[in-house]
């Protein structure tokens, strides 16, 4: 009989960790007063109107220990006057625990579909033996040099986060950049951090990342993608830090090298490789260009699957088998996904966001710009634990701390600085983060052995973070 051994049996498993979540949230609801602002538009990302909290009524009651009668999820998001009339406002049944992982499923079926489709393509990609020859064909072209590959790689992953604001188009290659680390002879968490670290630093800075700079500049008045200059320093030593750490978690550091074999691609890898790059440059191209999303590219991951499965001469059985081994792979993500979702919709179902905002604004009032710069920081982080969502967190706090910053003197160019740097870093690590316990999970990465190795770095970039924007104020940014 097998035994757990003691050090595993407390290791921090995910679904434990969301249901742990979900727990948290029901129980704020019972503790924190309910509220609301008056918001202009629909959807999450309606911006609120500033000077409108007003607190709700709400029955604290064992009544409220019962499941409703009818799904309310999501009363925030812009239900009719009379659906909000027919149901009282409770504090979130504890039933939510449950019944919250539906909903959010059903809320974030393009992101899970998208997912699983993905899971697909890479099954096929696996299968085809295209991978492997074409890590074995980039090592011989760099020599085996550890020092070189990391580099390379992690600059140009943050250089697409910074820039394009790309983040869940990498699961598209995470699978790829694990198993060039283990072919190196490193761990899958210095293949995983090569790419997540590198990718949450470029958002983190968000030089020109249209995703967040887009709604949040113009809220506070300021020219989309202006203050780029700072943003763009930060990236460069942010990354600079980054590219260091991974490098120390390889084996050898900067100087090893990998020995390798310099064989040319047979014509069947050429192709499936091709098609691999294509389907990168429709992501990037139809994200930025065209406006896709979800629902697109898992349209371009089925039609990629199929592409690679004829390149590399797979017959449709063979081909349909591997798209379905690959898209089992990916269950985790997408119920880890569903569950991440369900914790924002207890929190909005509650109306306790709100308050949070509300409660936030008022102590902020009346202190110095060079303190209340970086609260705006660390406040931005704890609500990201709650509302991992970029766009929908800037639609909610920017509105209401804007204002309150700048009567104390901190400009709104720097309390959209540290809305990103807020924002960034606890993504660095938030378990209430779907999609980073996506990345995990396409990995087969715990989340405890990435929490203890992000850890340091999240503290070390706090406190830079914090100096920067001390740094802006001072500097009238």
């Amino acid at each position: 009989m097998s035994h757990t051994p003691t050090g595993k049996r407390w290791a921090l498993d995910p679904i434990m960790m969301m249901f742990a979540a979900l727990a948290v949230a029901i129980a704020l609801t019972w503790i924190i007063p309910s509220g609301e602002y008056q918001r202009r538009g629909g959807a999450e990302t309606a911006l609120v109107v500033p000077g409108t909290y007003q607190e709700l009524h709400k029955e604290v009651s064992v009544a409220a220990l019962l499941p409703p009668a009818a799904p309310v999820h999501g009363r925030e998001g812009g239900d009719k006057p009379a659906a909000k009339a027919a149901v009282p406002l409770t504090a979130v049944s504890p039933a939510a625990l449950v019944t919250a992982i539906p909903a959010g499923l059903v809320k974030s079926a393009n992101l899970i579909f998208m997912i699983l489709l993905l899971g697909g393509m890479f099954g096929v990609l696996r299968a085809s033996g295209a991978l492997d020859a074409g890590i074995e064909r980039l090592l011989a072209l760099t020599g085996g040099r550890i020092g070189i590959v990391t580099p390379v790689v992690m600059v140009a992953v943050s250089a697409g986060s910074t820039f394009l604001g790309l983040i869940s188009e990498y699961l598209l290659i995470i699978p790829i950049v694990v198993a060039l680390a283990e072919r190196m002879g490193c761990s899958r968490l210095y293949g995983f951090a090569m790419l997540t670290l590198a990718a949450k630093v470029g958002y983190l800075a968000s030089v020109t990342n249209p995703v967040a700079l887009l709604i949040a500049q113009p809220i506070v008045g300021m020219p989309v993608f202006s203050g780029a200059a700072l943003r763009l320093g930060i990236w460069v030593l942010f990354l600079a830090i980054a590219i260091v750490v991974v490098l120390r978690l390889g084996r050898g550091g900067a100087h090893a090298t990998v020995p390798c074999h310099d064989a040319p691609l047979a014509g069947r890898h050429l192709g499936v490789l091709a098609a691999v790059g294509a389907t990168v440059l429709l992501l990037i191209g139809g994200s930025s260009l065209l406006g896709w999303r979800d629902a697109q590219f898992a349209s371009l991951f089925v039609a990629a699957g199929a592409i690679m499965g004829i390149a590399a001469g797979m017959t449709p059985r063979q081909g349909a088998h591997a798209f379905v081994d690959g898209m089992k792979s990916m269950m985790l993500a997408a119920l880890l996904i569903g569950m991440a979702r369900g914790v924002e919709l207890v929190l909005r179902d509650g109306r306790i966001l709100d308050t949070i905002i509300a409660w936030a604004s008022h102590h902020v009032d009346g202190m110095p710009p060079v303190v209340v710069a970086p609260l705006v920081m660390v406040f931005e982080m704890f609500l990201t634990l709650l509302i991992p969502s970029t766009s929908a967190k800037a639609a909610l706090s920017i509105p209401i701390l804007a204002p309150i910053a700048q009567t104390v003197g901190v400009s709104g160019q720097t309390t959209v600085l540290a809305f990103l740097l807020g924002n960034g870093l606890v993504n660095m690590f938030a378990p209430t983060s779907g999609m980073l316990l996506a990345y995990l999970a396409s990995a087969n990465i715990p989340y405890g052995a990435w929490f203890r190795f992000v850890l340091p770095v999240f503290v070390l970039f706090t406190v830079l973070s914090a100096a920067a924007t001390v740094v802006a104020v001072l500097t009238g940014y």
